[in-house]
């Protein structure tokens, strides 16, 4: 549409990020704001880091990861305490480093020391931002290849909350039989990274008309495979399963946050959906680990094909297609408008010929067993609550003390002066860590930060999330409790109202009703709860405050 489009449409299918077109107000775009920003290698990280202090043994699916140069020291000193240790001999620890921004295998290497690193820059400029994580040394191989498995996986809505999982998927192998890391190997690229794009560079990489056979081959062939063996495949695809479900509630928080700073409530705008591509390696003994996941993951059904010296044309991929058009297909049946007017089931069978769905919806379906990980969930709808400005991202000093001061937090221990150390000290070390950022103050993994703090200090119970679930229990309790004081104080003004528009003349005796008397009395004897409108005031006053003031990071089973 080069004039652009007068009608509006019932889905826009962006092909990059949900600002591909501006200025679209009604129907469904294909992007989440934000999702592109989550999914770079550090925010992931540190999104999944948040939930691991929280949920160790829930999250154990993510490989120890440092993101550098910020966490160079911890780093290093890890590898020194291996080298020391007496328990395992330090040829036994290889860390693979990803860029930040990377895709499709660029940049990525093995390392063995933090002397290999390689995160110089010109003169001038800053360091190479990577996440370096702890590399997965025992994986499952078939036929000697390491592969992995690439996941398609459709996030309906955020709120409420909806997760379909592709009945189906891809196995992309290794080019080269697999061998444990040694200092001989470690630039086998064709050994230890299992990415299609530096594969299919390989003279060894096979393209196959068979689903079973060749370097991509479908997950349900790999399944029957393992399952010929004797493997429990139901308990494999259970627990892939819940690390798809566990990735995707560490990652709605801050997604909540940009979905209503680009579309925020009582603005028209669209609703949003997105498929991502979850990578994920099983390991020897059938432990899904998760490698990352991908934003914009590719959709192409063809590969290029040299049928002549120097002359490449485009030929049909099998696989690819018997995946990539059921998720394509069954994704825009489940956005299809129509669908929910006409009330039909999303796990219906098929109708006017096409199949049945290839999508399978796990959130809310098996949501009572996850529901209890929404810890920083809750976190981020307080953070949201004193937001206040409509499209900000960060909180300011005032908004912060007016948070304290709501949920009632300050008192002989915690000192209002010590809250102003608190935000100063954590906004100061989030800023350091991310010099581009556009705004100033606290953003939502800073506030985490605060209180997470602010629990450790409050509750005394042994561990982290015990801490969090208290403190979050006091903060929603004063909330509701100043909500209901709020809605309390609406009606008697609204009777006060009424009671003056029938008072007799002025110099009567009954000037003033009882009623209205009693309700003067109390609303000035009572606080006056935070309302929404102190809080935007509030918010207003920090991005003044900013300007004049200068500105770190912490880190189940499923039915089948």
């Amino acid at each position: 549409f080069p004039l652009g489009r007068r009608a509006s449409c019932d889905i826009y299918w962006h092909g990059v990020s949900f600002h591909d077109t501006d200025h679209i107000v009604s129907g469904q775009v294909n992007k989440f704001p934000g999702m592109m920003e989550m999914l770079r290698k550090i925010n992931l990280s540190r999104a999944v880091r948040t939930m691991q202090e929280l949920f160790p043994e829930e999250y154990n699916f993510y490989p120890r990861s440092w993101i550098l140069p910020e966490e160079y020291q911890q780093f290093s000193a890890q590898i020194r305490a291996l080298k020391e240790s007496d328990t395992l001999s330090s040829d036994h620890h290889t860390f693979i480093v990803k860029p930040d921004g990377g895709s499709q295998g660029d940049g990525i290497y093995l390392i063995r020391d933090p002397s290999e690193l390689r995160l110089g820059a010109g003169p001038g400029a800053q360091a190479k931002q990577v996440v370096v994580q702890e590399y997965v040394r025992r994986p499952l191989l078939i036929d000697r290849l390491k592969f992995d498995i690439r996941l398609y996986v459709l996030v309906k809505s955020l709120e409420p909350l909806q997760i379909y999982i592709a009945k189906e998927g891809l196995t992309r192998f290794c080019t080269e039989p697999y061998q444990e890391p040694n200092q001989k190997n470690l630039s086998h690229v064709f050994m230890h990274l299992t990415n299609y794009s530096l594969n299919v560079q390989s003279g060894a990489f096979v393209h196959s008309d068979s689903q079973s056979t060749g370097s991509k081959r479908t997950f349900s062939s790999v399944l029957y495979r393992l399952a010929s063996r004797g493997v429990d495949i139901k308990k494999v695809w259970s627990d892939v399963i819940s690390l798809v479900i566990k990735t995707v509630i560490a990652l709605a928080p801050e997604l909540r946050v940009h979905y209503q700073a680009d579309i925020p409530p009582g603005k028209p705008g669209p609703t949003c959906f997105q498929i991502l591509g979850f990578d994920i390696l099983l390991t020897k003994n059938l432990k899904p680990v998760l490698l990352e996941v991908n934003s914009n993951p590719s959709m192409r059904i063809e590969h290029e094909q040299e049928v002549a010296p120097g002359v490449f044309e485009y030929v049909p991929s099998p696989v690819d297609e018997e995946v990539k058009v059921c998720v394509i297909r069954d994704t825009l049946r489940l956005m299809d408008p129509g669908q929910s007017k006409q009330g039909g089931r999303e796990e219906a069978p098929a109708e006017d010929g096409l199949p049945s769905l290839s999508l399978k919806q796990v959130y809310p379906k098996y949501s009572r067993q996850f529901r209890y990980l929404c810890l920083v969930d809750r976190i981020a709808a307080l953070f949201l609550r004193f937001l206040g400005i409509k499209g900000n991202m960060r909180l300011g000093p005032t908004a912060f003390r007016t948070f304290i001061r709501c949920c009632k937090l300050s008192n002989a221990n915690l000192p209002m002066a010590s809250v102003d150390i608190l935000y100063i000290d954590i906004a100061r070390r989030w800023a350091a860590s991310a010099p581009d950022a556009r705004e100033a103050g606290m953003g939502l993994q800073a506030f985490v930060e605060a209180f997470f703090h602010l629990a450790g200090r409050r509750c005394k119970a042994p561990l982290l999330r015990d801490q969090v679930s208290a403190l979050l229990e006091v903060c929603e309790a004063h909330l509701e409790g100043q909500a209901g004081a709020l809605t309390a104080c609406s009606e008697d003004r609204r009777s006060l109202s009424c009671g003056r528009a029938a008072a007799p003349p002025r110099g009567s005796s009954s000037s003033r009703t009882p009623a209205a008397a009693s309700s003067t009395s109390s609303s000035s004897s009572n606080p006056r709860p935070c309302s929404p409108a102190s809080t935007r005031r509030a918010a207003s006053h920090d991005q003044r405050l900013q300007r004049s003031r200068p500105t770190g990071g912490r880190r189940t089973h499923v039915e089948n």
